[in-house]
C-alpha cells in the first residue's frame, strides 16, 4: 500500500494521504505514530504543575457546544474578584505550581483593564509563575469590544506580564461547522492571524481542535493541516491539543460520545501529520486519564498537568474538577511504561522522575 511506503520513508503527507490514515489497521497507525513520538521524545512523557483559573462564566457569545457559560444550561453566573484570583494563586504557589492558565468567558462587564490589572498583580506578586492567558477568541472579543487591533491587545498583554497563549477557541476551522457550533465567535482565519501575530512578537502558543461533535474526519484533517501550514511559517506552536468534545449540558445534542478508538486514531494522525509541532498533548481533562495514558502509545508525549481545579470541561461532564495529585500523575505515567518529566510552560525540562 502506497500510504505505508510513505510512512516508512517519513514522507510529508497531504490531505488525501491523511484521510487514508483513518482506514489503516489500528495497530499499524499506532506503530507509526509511536515511531514519530520516539524519534522526537523517546519514552519521555511531559507534564507540568499548573493551576487553571476560570475567572468568569458570563459570556456575550452563545456557543452551541458550551456547557460552561452562564445560560439556561448553567444558570449560576459568577465573576471572581482580583482578590479571589490572587488568593488562589497564592495558595497554589505553596503547592509548587509553575503556571497559571487563565481562560474564561467573553464577559462585557469585566473589561480589558480588569484582565490586564490582574495579570500585572500576579506577575508583581509571583514573578516566577508563568502566565498563560487569553485565547485567540478572547483577544478577538476584546479587540472588537474596545475597537482595538489585535496587535494593540497583544502588546498590552505583553506589557502586563502574559508569557504565552493557550490554544483555545480554535474549535474546528471549517466555517460551515463553525457557524453551527459557535457562530459569532472568532473566525478560523482570525484565530490563525492572532496566533501568527503572537508568534511574531517572539512568544509561543498552543493550538487546539475540538472534535467528537458534528465534524467529520475531513474537517479534522483540514484543521490539522492548516495548523501545519502556519507552523511552517512561524514555528511558534509548542503543542497541539486535540480536545475531546464533552456531551453533557449543551445545545448540540450529540447523543453518542466519540469512541475511544476514534480518539486514539485522531491523536496518532495528528502526530504523523504535524511533523513541525514538537508536542502532542493528550489533555486528560477531556479524554479521561486512562485514555490519555493509552494515547502515549499513539503519538502523545504530554498529558498537560495537575490542574488543581477546572471549571470549563467539568461543566460538560468531564471528571476534571479537582485535578490530579503530582505523585499520582507520576505513578500513572511510570506504570504505563513511560518516563515522567516535569516541564515548564515552554518545555524546558525541570525534573525527570
Amino acid at each position: 500500500m502506497k500510504i505505508l511506503e510513505k510512512l516508512e520513508n517519513n514522507e510529508r503527507l497531504d490531505y488525501e494521504d491523511a484521510l487514508k490514515l483513518y482506514d489503516l489497521d489500528f495497530f499499524d497507525l499506532s506503530f507509526y505514530a509511536n515511531k514519530r513520538r520516539e524519534e522526537k521524545h523517546g519514552k519521555k512523557t511531559y507534564f507540568n504543575i499548573n493551576r487553571h483559573i476560570n475567572p468568569t462564566n458570563i459570556c456575550k457569545d452563545v456557543c452551541q457546544f458550551c456547557a460552561y457559560s452562564a445560560s439556561r444550561k448553567n444558570p449560576s453566573p459568577y465573576t471572581m474578584s482580583h482578590e479571589e484570583i490572587l488568593n488562589v494563586v497564592d495558595n497554589s504557589s505553596k503547592n509548587g505550581i509553575k503556571e497559571v492558565h487563565i481562560v474564561s468567558a467573553h464577559n462585557p462587564d469585566t473589561g480589558l483593564q480588569w484582565y490586564l490589572d490582574v495579570f500585572k498583580k500576579i506577575k508583581n506578586n509571583f514573578p516566577n509563575i508563568h502566565i498563560k492567558a487569553l485565547t485567540a477568541a478572547e483577544i478577538h472579543f476584546l479587540a472588537t469590544e474596545y475597537n482595538l487591533s489585535y496587535e494593540d491587545i497583544i502588546n498590552k498583554m505583553l506589557e502586563h506580564g502574559v508569557d504565552s497563549m493557550p490554544g483555545g477557541g480554535a474549535e474546528i476551522f471549517d466555517e460551515k461547522v463553525r457557524k453551527r457550533i459557535c457562530g459569532g465567535k472568532v473566525t478560523s482565519q482570525q484565530w490563525l492571524e492572532i496566533h501568527k501575530l503572537w508568534h511574531k512578537s517572539g512568544k509561543k502558543s498552543n493550538a487546539t481542535m475540538l472534535f467528537g461533535h458534528i465534524e467529520s474526519r475531513e474537517h479534522r484533517v483540514d484543521h490539522i493541516l492548516r495548523l501545519r501550514e502556519l507552523q511552517d511559517e512561524t514555528g511558534g506552536f509548542n503543542a497541539f491539543i486535540p480536545l475531546v468534545f464533552q456531551t453533557k449540558n449543551n445545545y448540540l445534542k450529540v447523543k453518542e460520545p466519540i469512541t475511544g478508538q476514534e480518539i486514539l486514531k485522531t491523536y496518532a494522525i495528528a502526530r504523523i501529520l504535524l511533523d513541525n509541532i514538537p508536542n502532542i498533548k493528550a489533555y486528560w481533562a477531556t479524554s479521561t486519564v486512562k485514555l490519555a495514558l493509552i494515547a502515549q502509545e499513539f503519538g502523545a508525549n504530554d498529558l498537560d498537568g495537575t490542574i488543581e481545579k477546572e471549571s470549563i470541561q467539568s461543566a460538560a461532564g468531564a471528571q476534571s474538577a479537582h485535578g490530579v495529585q503530582v505523585q499520582q500523575f507520576v505513578d500513572l505515567i511510570k506504570n504505563s511504561g513511560f518516563t515522567p518529566v516535569e516541564r515548564d510552560s515552554i518545555y524546558n525540562e525541570l525534573k525527570v522522575w
